[in-house]
């Protein structure tokens, strides 16, 4: 096993410069949040959703530094950052000195995170992506003043969400509530329809269902 820890890898100071980066390009291009909050809320739910489901610490763990890492690749360009991302994340974790077997799957997370391009072709690419897209919250939109896009839109009118597991363990909420004066439920599924469809292949990949609550009425 390696000595290379979610700790370690969140505290590191190459991670965070290319975190920082590629922030600052999406921002420049009008896109929503994807600085440290948004990479520590995927880490942090790509840990819990394997742990619940009763994987090793370690996978959990790989699962954590695969999603903090995740979107790094956009310091370069945003199109194929996610390939992009898995090339810089396996140049790094090699430097570290992480064993090839636990880099492989790392890298195949973060290269498979992107809804244009991915498969859950491992239970850590699965966790990574579902975190990944259950992110939807207000605070990542940069602009309050209401100079929107629909992303910002939609995402400015998630006034609260969470996700949760039923006691079974055999399905996965993700639970929101929207605030209709600001955006539509269509519009909501108009630009995460694609998303939603990869969590749901996710899930299945993870033996469990992906459901969707919004305003306390099940969609899906």
């Amino acid at each position: 096993m390696s000595n290379v820890t979610y700790k370690y890898i969140k505290q590191n100071s190459d991670v965070q410069t290319y975190i920082n980066h590629a922030d600052k390009a999406l921002e420049s291009m009008g896109y929503t949040e994807h600085s440290g909050p948004h990479a520590a809320i995927t880490a942090d739910a790509a840990y819990d959703i394997l742990k619940t489901l009763d994987y090793s610490e370690r996978e959990c763990e790989l699962a954590q530094i695969a999603g903090y890492m995740h979107d790094i690749g956009n310091c370069v360009n945003r199109a194929h950052h996610a390939q992009t991302g898995a090339i810089m994340a396996l140049n790094l974790l090699d430097k570290l000195a992480m064993p090839a077997e636990e880099i492989a799957v790392i890298i195949s997370a973060i290269g498979n995170h992107d809804e244009k391009s991915a498969t859950p072709v491992n239970p850590i690419a699965a966790a990574v992506i579902l975190a990944d897209k259950m992110d939807v919250r207000r605070s990542r939109v940069r602009h309050p003043d209401g100079t929107w896009d629909i992303h910002d839109r939609v995402n400015y009118a998630c006034v609260q969400s969470r996700y949760y597991f039923s006691d079974d363990k055999d399905e996965l909420f993700l639970d929101l509530v929207i605030d209709k004066k600001i955006s539509s439920i269509m519009e909501y599924f108009e630009i995460f329809l694609q998303r939603m469809s990869l969590c749901r292949r996710s899930a299945q990949a993870l033996g469990i269902n992906f459901r969707i609550v919004i305003n306390n009425s099940k969609i899906v």
